[in-house]
C-alpha cells in the first residue's frame, strides 16, 4: 500500500500551490482521503478530507483559502493552495481511512499515511 504525495515547493506569499497523492497497491474504494500537515514542532493538524462520494470538510486553517478534490478513477486525491501565507509552510502529508470521522478527530486513528511533500511559503 502507498500513498505518494507530490507537487511541494518553494512559492511566495500570496502564490499557489497543487499537491497531488496517488494511492496504488490496494483499492480505496469507499475510502475517505485527506491532507494533513506538520510544521516544525508543532503537532500533525488536520487540514482537509473529502469522502469517496465527495464530501469535504476543512480544517479552520484552510477554509476559504484550499480547495481538496478526487478523480476516484485515478486513484488520486488533491488539494489546491491558494492565497498561501508563511505559516502553511509543512510537511504536508496524505492519508487514508474508511471513516472521515476518524480522520477529523486528528491523526491517531487514521490507517493509512503517504510520506508527506514540503511546502515552503517565503515572505
Amino acid at each position: 500500500v502507498q500513498l505518494q504525495a507530490s507537487g511541494g515547493g518553494l512559492v511566495q506569499a500570496g502564490g499557489s500551490l497543487r499537491l497531488s497523492c496517488a494511492a496504488s497497491g490496494r483499492t480505496f474504494v469507499g475510502y475517505a482521503m485527506a491532507w494533513f500537515r506538520q510544521a516544525p514542532e508543532k503537532e500533525r493538524e488536520f487540514v482537509a478530507a473529502i469522502t469517496w462520494g465527495g464530501g469535504t470538510y476543512y480544517g479552520d486553517s484552510a477554509k476559504g483559502r484550499f480547495t481538496i478534490s478526487r478523480d476516484n478513477a485515478k486513484n488520486t486525491v488533491y488539494l489546491q493552495m491558494n492565497s498561501l501565507k508563511p505559516e502553511d509552510t509543512a510537511v504536508y502529508y496524505c492519508a487514508a481511512d474508511p471513516s472521515v470521522t476518524i480522520i477529523r478527530y486528528g491523526p491517531a486513528g487514521v490507517d493509512y499515511w503517504g510520506k508527506g511533500t514540503l511546502v515552503t511559503v517565503s515572505s
